[in-house]
């Protein structure tokens, strides 16, 4: 068991979005959380990602909003996945002339993500794909055992949504996905967790569902 919730009230600030949740998420599984804005993905995605990491799992993490520096490179941004691997003089002199180990470690993610004409390139110079497709790559370059991703694939086109995904999988051993898209999760998870309401309204096998198991997620 990776991590678990046994009827416990998770929130932000002052605001509580679970009362009594209970759920497990087990080493191996690919888990697509679904639900309309607000039902509780992000809340859920931050929560196991503070558990895991207190517990010293090796996770890497693609917040919703990206979380970049926007003044910084794509090559900086992704770098910044192993910032904590060197000491603050060594990221500091990277940063004003990149090493070229380092160039050539994150290029080749680059240039999968299809990143490699904007690899100097400002974040805050970027279109919304390309910033979400910068943010997976440094998860991808931070590395791990397990990926916790919000709404990873929101921004790119079905093609590129599937490419990443099968990327994803290929990397991590366990997978954690906020999507939006419902045909997206039932191809590329083994388990669902739907929410709605802040409560887990569906927890079953991808196989044992369909499309229309999982409509009234958004429906009210």
């Amino acid at each position: 068991m990776l991590a678990a919730f046994a009827d416990e009230r998770l929130g932000y600030g002052e605001r509580v979005v679970f009362e009594n949740l209970s759920l497990a998420v087990r080493a191996g599984e690919r888990i697509a959380l679904l639900g309309r804005s607000g039902s509780g993905k992000s809340t859920l995605i931050s929560a196991l990602y503070r558990r895991l990491a207190d517990a010293g799992a090796r996770v890497a993490l693609v917040p919703q909003d990206h979380a970049l520096v926007p003044q910084l490179s794509v090559f900086h941004n992704i770098y910044m996945g192993r910032l904590d691997r060197h000491g603050a003089l060594y990221n500091a002199l990277n940063l004003i002339r990149p090493f070229r180990r380092e160039r050539a470690a994150v290029a080749p993610l680059a240039e999968e993500l299809g990143l490699a004409p904007e690899l100097m390139r400002p974040v805050e110079r970027l279109s919304g794909g390309q910033r979400q497709r910068t943010a997976v790559g440094r998860a991808f370059f931070r590395g791990g055992d397990i990926l916790l991703a919000d709404e990873p694939v929101s921004a790119v086109d079905e093609t590129q949504a599937r490419r990443i995904l099968e990327s994803m999988a290929a990397r991590f051993a366990t997978l954690v996905l906020s999507l939006h898209a419902v045909d997206l999760a039932l191809e590329s998870a083994d388990r669902i967790i739907g929410l709605k309401a802040s409560r887990v309204v569906v927890d079953a096998p991808a196989k044992a569902l369909t499309r229309g198991d999982l409509d009234g997620l958004y429906a009210g």
